[in-house]
């Protein structure tokens, strides 16, 4: 049984073994000690403590407020979507959400990002505004071989389509296929 001296160390020992300022206390160690200059008293060596942020000192700088988070286009949301459907089977005239044919993929992952776009790839290439190759942004309209194929760009020169029968949704290079436009909405 401990006595009540010993218990008297022990908690002299832990005393010691802290620093207290005003509200704060804070374990001492020498590792990762911080400066903190008090007006009128001084500069003491505050240790951090992981997970626990002391309060700026009146007439420091703010720190920079957060950037803000990118907004996603309507363009991102739609490529998001078509992305989270590759390995999907192609299924002639199907529109989702289990299966799809190229333009049924578009309509499809356009739906998702609250955007209307016609349901075959001629009416998809007759639509919505006209963007030149040098400048496609990722979840922009392709069309390929005339306006009978359709998909979307997902950046690095690739993009998302369901191609054909017996090919599951996947990314393909641009280049894999003849380009006859470009469309964003």
């Amino acid at each position: 049984m401990a006595t009540l001296e010993s218990k008297r160390s022990v908690r002299r020992a832990a005393v010691t073994g802290a620093l207290v300022l005003g509200a704060i206390v804070a374990p001492a160690a020498p590792a990762l000690a911080a400066p903190v200059s008090v007006p009128g008293v001084g500069t003491f060596d505050i240790p951090e403590i992981p997970g626990v942020a002391l309060p700026p000192l009146p007439g420091a700088p703010a720190a920079p407020a957060p950037a803000p988070a990118p907004q996603l286009t309507a363009g991102d949301r739609a490529l998001q979507a078509a992305e989270s459907k590759i390995g999907a089977p192609y299924v002639y005239g199907a529109a989702g959400p289990n299966s799809f044919d190229c333009s049924g993929l578009v309509q499809w992952a356009y739906s998702q990002a609250g955007v209307n776009v016609p349901r075959t790839s001629e009416a998809q290439l007759g639509a919505g505004t006209p963007v030149a190759i040098s400048d496609l942004r990722p979840g922009d309209l392709v069309s390929f071989y005339g306006g009978g194929h359709s998909g979307l760009y997902a950046g690095n020169g690739n993009v998302v389509h369901a191609s054909t029968s017996g090919q599951p949704v996947k990314v393909a290079a641009l280049s894999s296929m003849p380009v006859s436009g470009a469309r964003r909405y």
